[in-house]
């Protein structure tokens, strides 16, 4: 082994580093110099032959040119990384001069405002969410309800059926028999939103798919001013603090007694306007306390448990609080529509 063989390999070494290019070819040159089998290596393995003194010598220079071509390997890496993020960088550049893209933030359908609103009246009220499928059978939509095949209350929710006994719901009363009977005749509060299909036409008031949000209290000794607080706070925390209610006779065929739900009109403050028909009130809502005969088809005994149920069109909330004049528009993707619920950028 001689010294001009180590030199030999540690000049062509530094030529092949100093033209390299790319941290591939670096890789390369790493296992040609300084992997086990390298040439640089394969001399360490002739050091035992050599007397004491020469081994001495030949090993301390084999190192020393292994850790130069190591660091040379290393430097011109560091080299090769900050020409390569400075040519990004040039390629990336921004000029901040230039005017930014305005974004225009797109607006919530009022609709879905409505109804995370009313969700959230009630959840603070220590309501829960209930939920069902929208398309029913007969018995849940109807019967369990207290409206039997021959009732003449089916005539006001024509449908959509599928089969005889299979049809899209007509309201979301059928989620408030599937809880009763899954809570096997314990106390129940909840809320249940969602969509609801009647053969209706298409008009500025009336829609063939609308949404309600329906709630049901049950447990002992409820009685109707329970019902009458609740939507009053409800009314106050929706419409704000000088809306009133007041309650009128109705007609439901699941409850006993019924009554519809009018609030003060906005407008004229419930002194009488040509938008509440100079009655000083609207119409919002309708509810009463839950029929007997429906706690005791849905696993309730009716001498120990009552309880009270109401149901809220979300667009007709959502028509009261925004002035809107056509239920249509709340499902025709009109852009136009819509940008005027959008937020400011």
């Amino acid at each position: 082994m001689e010294n001009q063989n180590i030199n030999e390999i540690y000049q062509s070494a530094m030529d092949e580093i100093g033209e390299s290019s790319t941290s591939e070819k670096l890789q390369e040159l790493k296992i040609k110099f300084l992997a086990k089998k390298s040439v640089l290596m394969s001399l360490l393995s002739t050091l035992g032959s050599l007397p004491p003194e020469e081994r001495k010598e030949m090993g301390q220079k084999l190192n020393e040119v292994k850790a130069k071509i190591a660091s040379a390997i290393e430097e011109k890496e560091n080299q090769l990384r900050k020409e390569e993020l400075e040519k990004k960088l040039k390629s990336e550049t921004i000029d901040i001069s230039l005017p930014s893209k305005r974004v225009e933030l797109g607006g919530q359908n009022p609709f879905y405002v409505v109804k995370d609103e009313i969700t959230d009246i009630f959840l603070n009220m220590g309501f829960e969410v209930a939920d069902g499928p929208e398309v029913e059978t007969d018995l849940y939509n109807f019967e369990l309800l207290n409206i039997p095949k021959d009732h003449p209350a089916r005539d006001m929710q024509d449908t959509f059926y599928i089969s005889d006994s299979v049809l899209l719901r007509t309201h979301t009363s059928p989620v408030q028999a599937h809880t009763m009977q899954a809570a096997e005749g314990k106390p129940i509060r909840i809320i249940c939103p969602g969509k609801t299909y009647r053969r209706d036409d298409d008009d500025a008031t009336h829609s063939h798919q609308f949404a309600q949000i329906e709630g049901l209290v049950i447990d002992k000794d409820i009685n109707i001013g329970h019902l009458k607080a609740t939507l009053e706070l409800f009314a106050k925390k929706m419409f704000g603090e000088k809306r009133e209610i007041r309650l009128r006779p109705s007609y439901f065929p699941f409850t006993e007694p019924s009554v519809e739900v009018d609030i003060t009109c906005a407008n004229c403050n419930g002194k009488g306007c040509s938008m509440c028909k100079g009655t000083g009130y609207i119409e919002i809502l309708g509810g009463g306390m839950v029929h007997p005969n429906v706690l005791k088809m849905n696993g309730y005994d009716p001498d120990v448990y009552s309880g009270f149920a109401f149901g809220i069109g979300i667009e007709r909330v959502a028509i009261l609080r925004y002035g809107i004049d056509d239920i249509r528009k709340f499902y025709q993707n009109d852009i136009r529509f819509l940008r005027q619920y959008r937020k400011k950028a």
